[in-house]
């Protein structure tokens, strides 16, 4: 948001000049993994911000929440145990609601 009456390419050399450097990122989706749950933002506008040598992201668009049902040390299990791809185990996990023992009986069958 601009403050008003300045012009963008105004602004955008004011903050180049206070050392402010900014670069937009052509992304097609953001992903934040956190303990418990996965943050995707779909269609995202992605701005990396540079202050002396420091960088930051600020990240726009829609956002949905999934629950994290199981881990990356799950599926890897899985798919060592059941001897399959790594597709296969994550849809496996997906269809136990995280269970590894179901998910692995299912794929030996």
């Amino acid at each position: 948001m601009m403050p008003a009456g300045i012009d963008p390419k105004q602004m955008a050399k004011l903050m180049k000049q206070m050392g402010i450097n900014t670069n937009e990122i052509n992304a097609s989706e953001v992903i934040i993994n956190t303990e418990d749950k996965r943050i995707i933002i779909e269609d995202p506008h992605v701005v990396e911000i540079s202050v002396q040598g420091q960088k930051s992201y600020q990240i726009s668009g829609r956002v949905r929440e999934e629950e994290k049902l199981f881990s990356e040390e799950d599926v890897k299990m899985v798919m060592e145990q059941a001897n399959c791809s790594r597709e296969e185990a994550v849809k496996a996990l997906k269809e136990t609601k995280g269970d590894i023992a179901e998910a692995i009986m299912k794929l030996q069958k």
